[in-house]
């Protein structure tokens, strides 16, 4: 019994069991934000359009095809006529008309969302199985934005409460091939199979995820078949994995993919120790990643200078990551005015110590290794860090509100042209992902620009301007991208490998 959960062999063969470290803050695709909600919600509830999962090109989903007008700023969508949401209630223009608005409602906790819409002048509905969006200006995202909207059922929540509190975001009906069946906070979210669904059905009958928010716990659960999917740590990956017995039952995969995550250190750039970019630099010279990676990450990481996929055609490749350098880093410190004068061993600057606060999710082995390390290695240069571990959650909830000096985390890119308006642009402080409060006009009009360059190679050169101005400015210390580390148990079969990930509704069972 961990965490009050009953970690029982299910008995049905055909459930698939999976761990989350923690509780989605809520099941509604239109305001949940954190990875974890979009796993659970990736079941629930479909887009219009999804992703080839071999090519990445837009695919009809619950559109069955759509057109573009030729200035790119009408984009009419035709809906299948047969999707029903899991109370049987028929899915027409209106649901999807009623997910735009609640995006562009100001009252809705949807801004991380909002600005990718920020273009679109209306939305219309043609009839009950067609709807129109028309654009001030053309955007290169488009049809990604809109095609992989989640429609919400209008019916469900229209003149019942509360959107963002509403009682559906804890029991949701969605429409896709997974119906909502239970959430027992801290415990467990079961789903079932939705028999009605208008397409293939799975060969999994049920999905069941546990809350594990330890990586150590959930990897013995799963070397114990109570698990049947986890992400491992690279620890577990390099030493843990390699035995026969472990082949015998089990399967690995080493997914770097477009839509993986990368690693950073986030700085409160309001916070005094934090606003001259020499401080910044001098702090990403004193973390020797190349050191790291081959220690705690067993060489698997990919070590990085900013936020684009490093395969991919964004990625400055013209950067070197800075090199670790105590003698520089200190050298940096000392020209933006931080000396230690009392001797005290902490440098201060206008009688202000340079001591801050380091947080990080708990339960992550790899930040439980690499704080500590970080907090020696800021010391060495007369930093003085505290390490303050959280919930998930709850530090979700302070990057938000920017109630923080620095923290751990990591983004996962989505799909689209790695257009990072959410993230650096500096309207999308308040209410969007620009924690840090990172502004640079110029870094502004790239991004604005790149949102109108239908050219990719244009595009390119664009992003590749942005990456390195937060080279030079570093309101982020870019680590590692990270690439998935997947194990599975070896009853599933027809299990490929594709640059999207693992297509699970391809799976079979034994």
């Amino acid at each position: 019994m961990v965490g009050g959960c009953n970690f029982e062999v299910p008995k049905d063969p055909h459930t698939l069991v999976q761990n989350l470290p923690t509780d989605p803050e809520r099941l509604n695709p239109i305001i949940a934000n954190s990875a974890y909600a979009g796993v659970v919600n990736g079941f629930l509830f479909e887009s219009l359009i999804d992703l080839d999962p071999q090519t990445l090109d837009p695919r009809p989903l619950i559109a069955k095809r759509w057109a573009i007008s030729p200035d790119r700023l009408q984009y009419t969508f035709f809906l299948r006529e047969d999707v029903t949401w899991h109370d049987g209630h028929p899915f027409t223009a209106e649901d999807v008309l009623f997910a735009y608005e609640k995006i562009k409602d100001p009252k809705s906790d949807a801004a991380p969302l909002r600005n990718y819409f920020k273009d679109v002048l209306k939305a219309e509905k043609i009839d009950d199985t067609t709807v129109r969006f028309t654009y001030t200006q053309p955007y290169v995202g488009a049809l990604i934005t809109l095609g992989l909207m989640r429609p919400m059922p209008r019916h469900i929540f229209e003149g019942t409460g509360d959107f963002n509190t509403h009682p559906a975001n804890r029991a949701p009906v969605g429409n896709g091939p997974f119906r909502f069946v239970e959430w027992k906070t801290g415990s467990r979210i079961l789903l079932e199979r939705n028999e009605d669904y208008w397409g293939k059905p799975y060969a999994i009958r049920k999905i069941l995820f546990k809350i594990i928010p330890d990586e150590i716990i959930a990897f013995r659960l799963f070397k114990k078949k109570t698990l049947d999917l986890i992400e491992v740590t690279p620890l577990q990956w390099a030493r843990q994995t390699g035995t026969e017995k472990f082949r015998e039952n089990f399967v690995k995969h080493n997914l770097f993919t477009p839509f993986g995550a990368y690693r950073y250190l986030g700085w409160n750039l309001s916070r005094p120790y934090f606003q001259d970019r020499r401080v910044r630099r001098a702090l990403a010279h004193l973390v020797d990643r190349e050191e790291i990676n081959r220690k705690l990450l067993f060489g698997l990481y990919h070590v990085i200078t900013g936020p684009y996929y490093p395969l991919g055609r964004n990625y400055n490749r013209h950067l070197e990551p800075m090199a670790y350098d105590l003698e520089k880093a200190k050298k940096l410190l000392a020209e933006a005015g931080w000396i230690d004068q009392d001797g005290d061993g902490v440098r201060e600057k206008e009688g202000v110590p340079f001591k801050f606060t380091l947080l990080f999710s708990s339960g992550v082995q790899f930040y439980e290794q690499l704080t500590p390390i970080l907090r020696r290695d800021f010391s060495q240069a007369g930093i003085q860090v505290e390490l303050r571990r959280l919930e998930a959650v709850t530090l979700f909830k302070m990057m938000q509100e920017h109630d923080f000096d620095a923290y751990l985390a990591a983004w996962g890119r989505g799909a689209g042209e790695e257009d990072l308006y959410q993230i650096w642009h500096s309207s999308q402080m308040e209410g969007g992902s620009n924690y840090v409060r990172f502004a640079n006009g110029r870094v502004d009009r790239l991004l604005e620009e790149g949102r109108r360059e239908f050219d990719v190679q244009k595009r390119a050169r664009l992003y590749g301007e942005v990456h390195k101005i937060l080279y030079e400015e570093q309101p982020y210390l870019f680590m590692f991208a990270r690439p998935e580390l997947i194990a599975r148990d070896n009853r599933f079969k027809n299990v490929r490998e594709y640059p999207i990930g693992l297509e699970m509704r391809e799976w079979v069972m034994e």
